[in-house]
């Protein structure tokens, strides 16, 4: 007679090879109705408050570059009523679009027939953040997905060599609040004092201080990073002034999980189970 321990492991594997089988034809389905592809190149992207934004979407049939007719675009935003910005029959139906969204949300018309579904949204807002999903139907082509934004404020710092030797930096938005670090042109950190300053709407101004003398003919890197972007400059000391360039990296961590991932994470959960009922 199997012992409980074998029951309950065998009723797991059958649980197993049932999810296991639904997800394959959820995905076969998946597959069969949608002939061609729609994707975001940028599924994770942050945006400058009070900045445009564009939400990257393509879509492409399996026939090749084919210019496509009657196409129907959907831009939705995950807890929000109404729809961000919905095209069809050439034209914009903007009667469902929430007001949130009212004259700050538009495609790239012009370049819709030639698979460009992304969606430009103006003048970009703190509440703007959150999960946006995009769905495209054409002949040959049918999908969805789907592009993750976050918001932050953020500026390239200016330089300024000061008459005691310091390099002087300052930039005027910086939103969550940033750290700030220096280092030399041998990748050495340097002593500094930083100070922020807020505004009205808790957006930060980052004034910073080298405090080693500088050389001249000398390059020096300024870090301002928080968990979304980092500001990467770099200051180059001559005679008679400081020329700066700045480059700018950007998170937006995933929370997505994939049907397999979360399949491979129940067979793990199982395994683990089986061993504890068997030892036991």
């Amino acid at each position: 007679m199997a012992s409980i321990g074998q029951i309950i492991f065998t009723s797991m594997i059958v649980l197993i090879v049932v999810i296991s089988g639904l997800i394959i034809f959820i995905l076969a389905i998946a597959f069969s109705v949608s002939q061609g592809t729609v994707e975001s190149s940028s599924p994770f992207i942050v945006g400058n408050l009070d900045e445009d934004v564009v939400l990257d979407c393509r879509f492409l049939s399996n026939s090749g570059n084919e210019k496509l007719t009657d196409v129907s675009i959907t831009w939705l935003k995950d807890a929000v009523s109404g729809v961000v910005f919905e095209y069809k029959n050439k034209a914009a139906q903007l009667q469902g679009q929430n007001i949130q969204f009212k004259n700050r949300a538009q495609l790239f018309s012009d370049a819709i027939s030639t698979g460009n579904a992304s969606l430009l949204l103006r003048n970009v807002k703190m509440e703007d953040e959150g999960v946006y999903r995009v769905t495209v139907n054409a002949p040959k082509v049918s999908g969805t997905t789907s592009v993750n934004l976050r918001v932050a404020a953020f500026t390239a710092p200016t330089f300024t060599r000061w008459a005691n030797g310091s390099l002087f930096a300052e930039a005027q938005r910086w939103f969550p609040k940033p750290d700030v670090s220096w280092m030399s042109q041998g990748g050495q950190l340097l002593n500094s004092s930083t100070s922020f300053t807020n505004n009205n709407a808790g957006i930060m101004r980052v004034t910073s201080v080298l405090e080693n003398q500088v050389q001249v003919d000398d390059i020096y890197t300024c870090l301002i990073e928080n968990d979304l972007v980092k500001a990467i400059s770099e200051a180059s000391v001559t005679a008679n002034n400081v020329a700066e360039k700045t480059y700018f990296i950007f998170s937006a961590a995933s929370t997505k999980v994939s049907s397999l991932q979360l399949l491979f994470t129940v067979i793990l959960i199982l395994s683990v189970t089986q061993t504890s009922l068997s030892s036991g």
